[in-house]
């Protein structure tokens, strides 16, 4: 067990790709920690205020999934565990949720998390008996290259959409996305491989002297760090297990494996290490912080599109980035201080941030497709991912009764399945 905490320090050179099983030093990778938990957190807070959850359980049980991913894993998989939305609209569905303050049904909500975690967990275990040969076989490159894309594109709307109330926030975040861009480009060593963190905080500071200095939008409100408290035990909530909640909620596991599959194949893809003899693993992982975080009264977890983001654009991806910005989750889940402080950001920055971040997702996707030459003049690469991208980024839904399948979800299964149908055909 004492191995998988024994990285190989390498020195921030520009340009270099720090591996899995290597670090920075310590300072700087208690920063990129930082970067890490800054772009998780906006996702990883919004998914239980829109269930009724409560958000200092979800950061801490964020932080606790993580490193039971780091440990199940063998910590030889990058990734961040944090809320996922695929659990929204049935548990709204499952509880009657109103839309505004706690979910007076939680209890119930959070048998059926815990039975989806439990599914999860049994299609990792089938994964791991039978191994993932059939992987390559149905997820070829140009189905993962589509899928992966799809990941970020499907979570465009969020920023555009729901985090730029007004023209002047829309100007913000074009500021925010050049901040961040100027960073990448000009700045050199540790600074540039914090571009998401300098770039937010310079975006932040900007964003401070317009509205606060010189009255052109909403001020930054810097009262709810003054009232909250430093260190503060969050509410815990036992799970109530009913038949109807569990069913409904339950299958979106087969929404979490298409994420976590999707997430592996774009780690493998930016790494070049091959992560599929561990895609079994990953599963019952990520099923089992599901498991952990519904019995606390969290919500279900997901390996976090936004992390790759971080990832793609820094060239680190140490295991140990990830294990300081679990340790970090776990201290803010005590602290309503700094949470209050990280919600303090403008909403605005933290949209522009994010079109950086899914944008970056969506070129991994497409950087799979060059790195692997795909032929885009053999009809059956086409088609695949231009369906595949459309449905996805579009968000087409697919209802099976009161369970949706949409999005990232529907894209990915659709690829498999086409990729498999047109496979038929003489002329592919």
């Amino acid at each position: 067990m004492s191995g998988i905490f024994q990285w190989r320090e390498v020195q921030a050179t520009e340009g270099a790709v720090v591996a899995p099983d290597e670090r920075l030093p310590w300072p700087q990778t208690a920063a990129m920690g930082v970067q890490h938990v800054i772009a998780m957190f906006g996702a990883t807070v919004l998914a239980p205020i829109l269930m009724g959850f409560n958000p200092n359980i979800a950061i801490l049980m964020s932080g606790v999934g993580t490193l039971l991913f780091f440990f199940i894993t063998g910590g030889r998989v990058p990734s961040y565990l944090g809320s996922s939305f695929a659990f929204i609209g049935v548990v709204i569905a499952a509880s009657g949720y109103a839309g505004t303050g706690p979910n007076a049904n939680l209890a119930v909500a959070l048998g059926g998390i815990v039975a989806c975690g439990v599914l999860y967990i049994l299609i990792g275990l089938l994964v791991q008996a039978i191994g993932t040969g059939w992987i390559e076989r149905f997820m070829p490159p140009v189905v993962t290259g589509a899928v992966v894309a799809v990941i970020g594109l499907n979570l465009a709307n969020v920023p555009i959409k729901n985090m730029a109330a007004n023209n002047f926030d829309a100007w913000m975040q074009a500021v925010t996305f050049l901040c961040v861009g100027l960073v990448a480009v000009f700045a050199r060593g540790m600074v540039q491989r914090l571009l998401i963190l300098v770039g937010l905080i310079l975006a932040t500071v900007v964003y401070a002297a317009l509205t606060n200095g010189l009255g052109l939008g909403k001020p930054m409100d810097l009262s709810g760090i003054a009232k909250a408290a430093w260190f503060g035990l969050p509410v815990f909530t036992t799970p109530v297990f009913t038949g109807s909640a569990m069913l409904l909620i339950a299958p979106v596991a087969i929404i979490l494996v298409a994420e976590n599959l999707g997430h592996l194949k774009a780690v493998t893809a930016m790494t070049g290490r091959n992560l599929d003899p561990l895609m079994g693993r990953a599963f019952i992982a990520d099923g089992v912080a599901t498991v952990v975080s519904g019995s606390a009264g969290g919500t279900g977890v997901t390996t976090y599109a936004e992390n790759i983001g971080v990832m793609a654009a820094t060239r680190i991806y140490s295991t140990a980035v990830f294990v300081v910005a679990a340790l970090i989750a776990l201290v803010l889940g005590f602290s309503p201080k700094f949470g209050a402080l990280i919600q303090a950001i403008p909403l605005p920055v933290m949209g522009g941030v994010s079109i950086v971040v899914f944008g970056l997702i969506a070129v991994a996707g497409a950087k799979i497709w060059v790195d692997n030459k795909v032929d885009f003049s053999q009809n059956r690469n086409l088609i695949v991912a231009a369906i595949t991208l459309i449905i996805g980024t579009g968000d087409f839904t697919l209802k099976f009764g009161q369970f949706a399948l949409g999005g990232i979800g529907t894209a990915t299964f659709g690829a498999i399945i086409l990729w498999a149908l047109l496979g038929r055909a003489r002329n592919a």
